[in-house]
């Protein structure tokens, strides 16, 4: 038994990495190091282009969820970004580079695992899961859009914030906390007054764009909004939003400021952080420009700026199944962000779906019912679901969940209830899931 995954991202490494773990043999197709795009800098398998954050870890939100499910599991994704995390409160953010170093090292050590580099450029025979990510290849994509149907693939605009060195940021006028003092102390939080708020956010408003071909802001995914289009919906639009001040109380004032921006870590070693919120497609010199202020960055170093790119994904109710097959050739998985589940460990659960689906299927094992009260099986099913009629990528969230019940007072509390309901189906099909 064999199956061919193409691309060695988040899900492309996860669905691999689950077929193996079954004793089917895999050939991971990977175009780098051979040739990159424009959002890839290294040679590893599952490269963050965007931020380094997993998201919350907590189970009252519902990626935190997700990722729990993932972890007892067998998660190849959850053990690495466990194995790797760096300190962000709430949150599950991990060294970018040791992360991506530790997948590849695990996927190139399997012994079911063959990868084979370079670009495909056409559709291999046999069993086939595509995770060739939003920034597939011209020559794939014209291939997949001659096996789908000329209407099938939408797409939006996706950008990465800027990174900065630590030492650069002037820290007598920033201080380290988290929201509302949860967890440890892990980001730098960058006050800014009224006065100062308002001549940064008519710069940004103004401040010249990067060309990007065809970019209109109505094809900006809500979820990755680049700061300057966000601005240009109002004057205290960021406030709302990535410079929101609630919970940051400055320590040398005991008041909350009127914006804060918040730098989180990018490495374990605490020696690079990113503009949290800050996805942009401004011109380079115009990030500088503008960024700088910020007043505890008035003398940053930029390590990185940021970027955007369009991302392209599946009309995937009119296309797949639960399981993320094609419903009209099931040799065929697609997996990660082409699918429209939106952020990292959404695609990584579509990867880690379809690996054991595939394996189970060529075993001659029925499929496991992921029911829509479980994290990863909400996912599939609002993926796959016909009534869907303006499909946009979709991040896990407990509105695509069956609710409660019974009532529950508070959303935190109704959240954890959610979570355990969904974590005791886990553990009662576990056994299933993570046999050979």
């Amino acid at each position: 038994m064999h199956v061919t995954v193409i691309g060695a991202g988040l899900a492309g490494s996860e669905a691999a990495w689950q077929l193996a773990q079954r004793g089917i043999d895999v050939t991971l197709r990977e175009m780098k190091p051979e040739k990159k795009t424009p959002a890839h800098e290294t040679e590893y398998f599952a490269e963050l282009c965007c931020s380094n954050s997993l998201r919350s870890d907590q189970l009252e939100n519902a990626v935190g969820l997700l990722k729990e499910e993932l972890r007892r599991l067998g998660s190849l994704i959850l053990q690495c970004a466990d194995a790797t995390r760096v300190e962000a409160g709430g949150a599950l953010a991990v060294d970018r580079h040791g992360f991506a170093r530790m997948v590849t090292e695990q996927i190139r050590s399997h012994p079911r695992i063959t990868v084979v580099p370079g670009e495909v450029t056409e559709i291999p025979e046999g069993e086939v899961v595509i995770a060739s990510g939003p920034l597939t290849s011209d020559a794939l994509a014209e291939r997949l859009q001659a096996l789908l149907g000329a209407d099938t693939a939408l797409h939006f605009y996706d950008a990465a914030a800027p990174l900065v060195t630590a030492e650069s940021v002037d820290m007598d006028k920033a201080w380290f906390g988290s929201r509302y003092d949860r967890g440890t102390a892990d980001y730098v939080n960058c006050p800014m007054t009224e006065e100062e708020y308002d001549a940064f956010w008519k710069e940004l408003t103004c401040a010249q764009e990067a060309p990007v071909h065809g970019f209109e802001d109505k094809m900006v995914f809500e979820g990755c909004m680049p700061v300057e289009v966000m601005a240009r919906r109002g004057h205290d639009t960021l406030c709302y939003g990535p410079l929101k001040p609630r919970g940051l109380k400055d320590p040398r004032t005991g008041k909350e400021p009127y914006a804060v921006v918040q730098l989180r870590r990018d490495n374990a070693d605490g020696t690079v952080y990113n503009l949290v919120g800050f996805q942009t497609h401004l011109k380079f010199p115009e990030q500088r420009r503008v960024f700088s202020m910020i007043p505890a960055l008035h003398d940053a170093e930029f390590l990185r700026y940021g970027v955007m790119h369009r991302n392209t994904f599946l009309n995937s109710p009119r296309l797949l199944d639960r399981y993320y097959r094609l419903q009209s050739q099931p040799r065929f998985s697609f997996a990660g962000q082409m699918t429209g589940v939106e952020g990292y460990v959404e695609s990584a659960a579509s990867g880690f779906l379809v690996g054991v689906e595939t394996a189970r299927r060529l075993q001659g094992k029925p499929p496991i019912d992921f029911p829509r009260e479980t994290a990863i099986g909400a996912l599939g099913l609002y993926v796959s679901n016909p009534s869907v009629t303006v499909f946009q990528p979709m991040n896990i969230n407990f509105g695509i969940m069956p609710p409660l019940d019974h009532r529950v007072k508070g959303k935190r509390n109704k959240n954890a209830e959610l979570s355990a309901r969904s974590l005791a189906i886990i553990d009662q099909i576990k056994q299933e899931v993570r046999e050979a």
